[in-house]
């Protein structure tokens, strides 16, 4: 049964006529044009004339789009290496895994050499265990050291999310001994930030970028430094630190261990990264499906990621079928006008659940119902839920009761009766997607399971069972007392 879900994002018609939506089309025209050229040699001149002509960027997001041997095309015709990593860092899963099929070894280890480890530990999954290995042994070891030492974290923690390439002086340490080291490392990209540690290695504070540049190069670090107040550890989930850095505005946040020794540093950008994934997996729970839903996947893939969910929405509907056939025993004539209000109850009531279970699992992810609040969010929601049960079913069972009494739905049975079922069945129904809606995202969070999971085809499935037969007993036991 269809729903009419609330969904996080929903893209606004400026969005579709947006300059990059403009530019996305016009790429992928240029590209598929190219490639059915009639020789190899123009098709390679025009490719190489495209990846000049734009940004690595925009070509990685577009590349998704194109047959995966045209992919290494595009990839092989940047002209150098750092258009090369942006392509890598910026693309899909997908198009990363049909570029390593045409490029060798010694290649994908010179660009894992050049990017960051955070970056490069990501581009890693998508080779296999064999070539991760060679490409691994074949790059310098320092660089090799320090890509390990964030793929031990856990997935999606502040471990994974951290670079471990940054800058971090101890207290004594004056400016210009800051900005001389600054000079000599040109490869570390992370500068807003300039930690500052004790001699135990500890960290006491961080100073501005433009503190350093306003202030005399004789002048010791620890007497411009400011107190860091928000730090989290390498085991910290993805959510909780793109709370931390959402709420507080906080440009790089430094990740430490149990000693409180400074390990790595979130970036902003590594947040907004971390932001589309949980967004992606967010939609893919509420739609009930697995797939990535930001990448281009084959159909048969996008079926099997979505098969599972389907599969228990058949079984959910024959056992409606079930609960409605069971209700044959009862040869009552007033309950076969009951059966044409049934996708009318189904819906409000699933609409409702959905409508609190939504709102709920937004509030939960934005971090605004804290453990000392859910009670009172979850009454809030239950009162809502119960007001529009009540509103709603009067409403319905006066129209329902007038469409008889001006002669429209041509009920025979006693049209009071009818309406009295059909509006404290409705009742009934909503009140019981309401409590549905709302207590499954905490039951889900308390189990360890995706919140969001509570608006997706699951929940709407065991939604339409429980208010069904809730429906059913409500018009059984009045139309016993009726007749």
């Amino acid at each position: 049964m269809e729903r009419d879900l609330l969904v996080p994002i929903a893209p606004s018609p400026e969005r579709k006529e947006s300059k990059t939506s403009q530019l996305d089309d016009l790429l992928i025209e240029k590209l598929e044009q190219t490639l059915h050229k009639p020789t190899q040699a123009v098709v390679t001149h025009d490719v190489a004339k495209i990846a000049a002509e734009h940004s690595a960027v925009d070509l990685a997001i577009v590349a998704s789009c194109l047959p995966p041997h045209a992919r290494a095309i595009l990839f092989q015709n940047f002209t150098c290496i750092e258009e090369k990593i942006k392509f890598m860092i910026n693309t899909d899963s997908s198009t990363r895994t049909a570029v390593f099929r045409e490029v060798g070894d010694n290649e994908v280890a010179q660009l894992i050499e050049s990017m960051p480890p955070d970056e490069a530990v990501e581009v890693l999954e998508d080779l296999s265990e064999r070539r991760y290995r060679k490409v691994i042994e074949s790059i310098e070891p320092t660089k090799a050291m320090r890509i390990k030492e964030i793929e031990k974290n856990a997935r999606n923690t502040a471990g994974r999310l951290m670079t471990n390439e940054f800058f971090a002086f101890q207290m004594d340490v004056t400016i210009g001994e800051v900005a001389s080291t600054i000079r000599n490392y040109p490869g570390i990209d992370l500068t807003s930030r300039i930690f500052v540690l004790n001699h135990e290695g500890e960290l006491q504070g961080y100073v501005p970028a433009r503190t350093l540049i306003v202030n005399p190069p004789e002048l010791p670090i620890k007497q411009v430094m400011r107190s860091v107040l928000h730090k989290v550890t390498e085991e910290v989930p993805r959510e909780e630190v793109a709370d931390i850095v959402e709420r507080y505005k906080i440009s790089a946040l430094p990740v430490v261990d149990g000693d409180d020794r400074l390990v790595g540093v979130i970036t902003y950008e590594d947040v907004l990264d971390a932001l589309e994934d949980i967004l992606d997996e967010t939609i893919g729970s509420v739609a009930g499906t697995r797939e990535k839903v930001g990448e281009n996947e084959s159909a048969m893939r996008r079926f099997l990621s979505r098969a599972p969910w389907l599969f228990v929405t058949l079984l959910a509907g024959l056992i409606n079928v079930g609960v409605m056939s069971s209700f044959e025993n009862f040869e009552n004539g007033m309950l076969t006008f009951v059966l044409f209000f049934v996708p009318l109850i189904t819906g409000m009531s699933g609409n409702i659940g959905i409508q609190c279970s939504t709102v709920l699992v937004r509030s939960m992810a934005l971090g605004l119902i804290s453990p000392g609040r859910r009670k009172e969010a979850i009454f809030k929601e239950l009162r809502t839920g119960a007001s529009a049960g009540l509103v709603f079913g009067v409403l319905c069972g006066l129209l329902v009761y007038m469409m008889d009494f001006v002669g429209v739905s041509g009920i025979t049975a006693n049209p009071l009766a009818i309406g009295l079922i059909v509006s404290v069945g409705l009742f009934g129904a909503c009140l019981t997607g309401t409590l549905l809606g709302v207590l499954s995202p905490f039951f889900f969070h308390r189990v360890g399971v995706d919140p969001a999971v509570a608006a997706g085809p699951i929940v709407t499935a065991f939604n339409d069972f429980l208010s069904m037969t809730i429906y059913f007993l409500i018009a059984v036991g009045i139309s016993s007392l009726v007749f």
